[in-house]
């Protein structure tokens, strides 16, 4: 990629929704829909970015300050801006070696980088490269051994964080892909290679690496297990009928800090913490997984009142604009995630692109806390909102003891249009579900 190339993408990505426009335009679409879709009608994909705008804020420009202190900390881990990279699937499969790039960019941006348990790069394999700090995502597993030992291996290569992933117990209704036929590897048309002329760029950079996409983590050399043999078996490993024991046995296995990933429920964050979990993420998987679920920014604030803050706090998906963080932050979070947006910087430009998506929003969070009087981090507090967040359920006592059971326990993103268009795909021809096939999670 030439100087003058580069110059043109960032001139062109001056914001998220800018460089969502960019990868949607190198991408293929089938990949790009996999990167950008979520569940059903897509309803909570779009509330997570347009709840947001529901609450506006209040500044109060005199007695801010010249310069601000974007800095921060999570879980003992100094950050230079309060925003870490949450565990995304297949990363390898918008640039070649995609979680290396990915991890490199966001260690030199001062935060976290958390990999997918669905990653092309294996756990060990990213360690060698030597980018942290570093989080590890796993499951609970049917195979409670399974669970132990990815435990460990995160452990032996020197994963500092472990984040257990609650909402994908079962494969959500990913329509988008469903349609597309999405496969790993890529299978395309005819269609779809015709298309192709349009997207040679991002052909050409992966030409060496399509062949070699794997789920690194689960691929167990001599067992002779083809990538769709492993992909059928991945969709069978996680377990629905996962209890709060499990978290708790986790928890006395595991010595750094442990996170809970797809807590919406105030009653769920107080059993989390009660069972030990450090930190939990109020996510609902990026609205791929129960489309109609409340947006995380609208589960936030009784989550943060469960937790009183004895557990870090993390809000995981909608993060479009400085002033969501600042917004996210004001409603009780410590810290917040970008997903699809460094998703969106690594195809157009692999690790200048995730570089330059912290940057993005690293000005704008600058700007909404110059012009809102907010000297640093700290000082973002609810008094800078003009009113609180939508009602949520009331936060429950916390539990007297954990090992419980289960009791009480773009831009923004455009509305997918009725047909075809810039905006979003072509309306699901429902007779085509079962020639379309089966979705793959991450």
């Amino acid at each position: 990629m030439t100087s003058e190339r580069v110059s043109g993408w960032r001139r062109r990505a001056y914001n998220i929704a800018a460089l969502r426009a960019e990868a949607r335009r190198v991408l293929p679409r089938a990949v790009f829909d996999f990167v950008d879709g979520g569940a059903g009608d897509e309803h909570t994909l779009r509330e997570n970015v347009s709840a947001f705008d529901a609450v506006p804020l209040y500044p109060r420009p005199i007695g801010g300050a010249e310069s601000r202190d974007l800095s921060t900390t999570l879980l003992g881990h100094p950050l230079s801006l309060p925003l870490i990279v949450p565990p995304t699937g297949l990363a390898g499969l918008l640039w070649p070696e995609g979680e290396a790039a990915s991890a490199r960019a966001t260690a030199a941006a001062g935060s976290i980088y958390c990999l997918s348990h669905g990653s092309v790069f294996s756990m060990e394999a990213l360690a060698q490269t030597g980018a942290a700090p570093r989080w590890m995502q796993t499951y609970i597993y049917r195979d409670r051994g399974l669970t132990r030992e990815t435990a460990a291996r995160a452990a032996e290569a020197g994963y500092e964080g472990l984040i257990v992933t609650i909402d994908t117990q079962l494969l959500g209704n990913r329509e988008r892909d469903i349609r597309n036929g999405f496969v790993i590897p890529p299978r395309l048309s005819a269609g779809e290679v015709a298309r192709m002329a349009f997207k040679l760029g991002w052909l050409w950079r992966m030409r060496n690496a399509i062949p070699d996409i794997t789920f690194g983590n689960y691929r167990r050399p001599g067992s002779g297990e083809d990538l769709t043999a492993l992909a059928q078996r991945m969709l069978t490993l996680t377990d629905p009928g996962m209890q709060w024991r499990d978290i708790a046995d986790l928890r006395a296995a595991w010595k750094g800090p442990l996170l809970l990933k797809g807590v919406l429920h105030p009653a769920d964050a107080a059993e989390a913490v009660a069972n030990g979990v450090d930190g939990v993420m109020v996510s609902n998987h990026g609205g791929r997984q129960l489309d109609g679920v409340a947006s995380a920014f609208e589960a936030l604030p009784a989550v943060a009142d469960a937790v009183a803050g004895r557990a870090a706090v993390i809000l995981d998906g909608g993060i479009r604009r400085g002033v969501h963080i600042v917004k996210a932050l004001a409603s009780g979070a410590d810290c917040c995630t970008i997903g699809r947006a460094q998703l969106w910087g690594l195809a157009v430009g692999g690790e200048a692109g995730v570089a330059h998506a912290f940057d993005i929003l690293r000005r704008e969070l600058d700007l909404a806390m110059g012009l809102c009087g907010l000297a640093d981090v700290a000082a973002i507090g609810p008094e800078v909102l003009a009113r609180p967040p939508r009602a949520a359920p009331p936060p429950p006592e916390a539990p007297a003891s954990g090992n419980g059971a289960g009791e009480g326990a773009g831009d923004s993103v455009e509305r997918v249009p009725e047909t075809g268009g810039p905006a979003g795909p072509e309306p699901t021809r429902y007779g085509d579900w079962e020639r379309k096939g089966r979705a793959i999670d991450f």
